[in-house]
């Protein structure tokens, strides 16, 4: 759970409707980066893309964002150790735990890099490395802590908690995001040191879990409740959720909020699942050469993508057919996104689907308008957010993946211009925004939507250069 309280920033900065030009809250840009010799870790390679970008970019004010943003997860956040095996432990930002989903997401942007920088290749290696214990010591936990003996804050929820775990809410996307970095990883590299035979015990976990979450049989093995006023933090029906129809989709028991799903079959997060399923079965077939592991690796990708096809898409009044956001198999469907990645507006970003697709352009539009009820607009921007921070508080994760997921160049430049008048004179990114004053945020360290939004103006830069002018 990554609550937080609304920060004042007290620098000023205008706000205005999307695309209009806002004059800059300052002549100059104060140093916020953390000094060099306080850094975690530091590449070569990204400072010097740094240094292009701000001499090539001539609006400065994205210059200095890049330089905040873009390495904010190598200054702030990574813990590398070399030693004989490497292994790299990743904090989100105000929170001193590791993920499985922002960890592999706050650092996925460098693997551009790393065949020009070896140590950034080992630090990412690392990374690779302690998801595999992490996946192994608990399936099911979403976040972790660096030692294996720590009892954090939620020890007394009623699950099969443990120490080491800082957090043990059950997310689909949890165990696919490591596949998609170790794939990626692999894709680059060729280097196969990460993919022993612990990380394959790691992949072999995963496939049970995913198909005791298909609860064919029974409920499984995972149930969660927590003493809580916030309803999104706790799982009905003695912790198992609502019950579902077994249609071949994976239970999600939590969205990648970490806020609790209505219908268990969250539709963004089965979709990510059939793509790991198919880039684990071709890593285990040509690294382990396990044919039959990597076949029944395929053949439940085969099983949940059928499933989709048959039950994720819905008819709306309004926009035709679209992908509903999580189902029960019985045929209720809830309507809406989430800012958090996996979303349906976010499937071409995890290569899900090409964003031609008609059913998700359709979908497209319908999550961009005001019929999605987590949609916001307001004279600061507008975008998607979610019931973890509440109404009219838009996500940056969000706006970044729209300009990521765009084909339009309008768009991309509009969303480049929101991100921009977000940050409140901070020069960071933040979880959240209110829709008419940027400096109503919450979290002012949150190294995801940092260096997601670094990702963004990088592939702006090398692909459309103008949009930046």
């Amino acid at each position: 759970m990554k609550r937080s309280v609304f920060l004042k920033n007290t620098a000023l900065l205008g706000t205005g409707l999307l695309l209009t030009k806002i004059p800059s809250f300052a002549a100059e840009y104060p140093t916020v980066r953390v000094p060099a010799g306080q850094r975690k870790f530091s590449s070569k390679v990204i400072e010097d893309s740094i240094a292009e970008f701000k001499s090539a970019v001539k609006d400065k004010e994205l210059g200095w964002l890049f330089e905040n943003c873009f390495p904010n997860t190598l200054d702030t956040t990574v813990t590398y150790n070399k030693g004989s095996k490497p292994d790299t432990y990743v904090i989100t930002g105000d929170i001193d735990a590791m993920w499985l989903r922002d960890s592999s997401a706050q650092v996925w942007p460098y693997l551009h890099f790393i065949k020009k920088d070896k140590t950034l290749q080992d630090l990412i290696a690392g990374v690779i490395n302690r998801q595999t214990v992490c996946i192994l010591r608990d399936p099911y936990a979403n976040a972790f802590y660096d030692s294996p003996e720590k009892v954090g804050e939620w020890a007394t929820d009623e699950t099969d908690m443990k120490p080491g775990l800082h957090e043990r809410k059950w997310e689909i996307d949890s165990l696919c995001y490591p596949i998609r970095l170790a794939y990626r990883y692999w894709q680059l590299t060729g280097d196969t040191s990460p993919f022993d035979e612990k990380w394959k015990d790691a992949v072999k976990l995963t496939l049970k879990t995913f198909k005791e979450q298909q609860r064919k049989k029974d409920d499984g093995p995972y149930h969660f409740q927590r003493k809580t006023s916030w309803a999104t933090d706790g799982v009905p029906m003695a912790g198992y959720g609502y019950p579902v129809k077994p249609v071949g989709l994976i239970c999600s028991s939590f969205r990648p909020s970490d806020d609790a799903t209505i219908y268990s079959f969250l539709i963004p997060s089965n979709f990510f699942a059939v793509v790991s399923l198919k880039q684990a079965s071709k890593m285990i077939e040509k690294i382990a050469g396990d044919k039959t592991l990597a076949a029944e690796l395929n053949a439940l990708a085969v099983e949940v993508e059928t499933a989709l096809k048959k039950h994720a898409v819905v008819t709306h009044p309004n926009y035709g057919k679209v992908y509903a956001y999580e189902v029960n198999g019985f045929g209720s469907y809830n309507l809406m996104d989430d800012a958090n990645v996996p979303s349906l507006l976010g499937m071409p970003y995890l290569d899900a689907m090409p964003v031609t697709d008609p059913i998700y352009q359709n979908t497209r539009k319908m999550l961009l308008s005001l019929n999605n009820p987590f949609f916001f607009k307001g004279t600061a921007g507008e975008g998607i957010g979610g019931p973890h921070i509440g109404k009219d508080m838009i996500w940056p994760i969000a706006i970044t993946v729209r300009g990521l997921t765009s084909i339009d160049d309008k768009e991309i430049k509009a969303c480049v211009a929101m991100l921009k008048n977000s940050n409140a004179g901070t020069g960071f990114m933040h979880e959240s925004f209110h829709k008419n004053d940027p400096k109503k945020f919450t979290r002012s360290w949150f190294a995801w939507a940092n260096t997601l939004f670094g990702e963004f103006l990088w592939e702006t830069y090398k692909s459309k250069p103008h949009l930046l002018a």
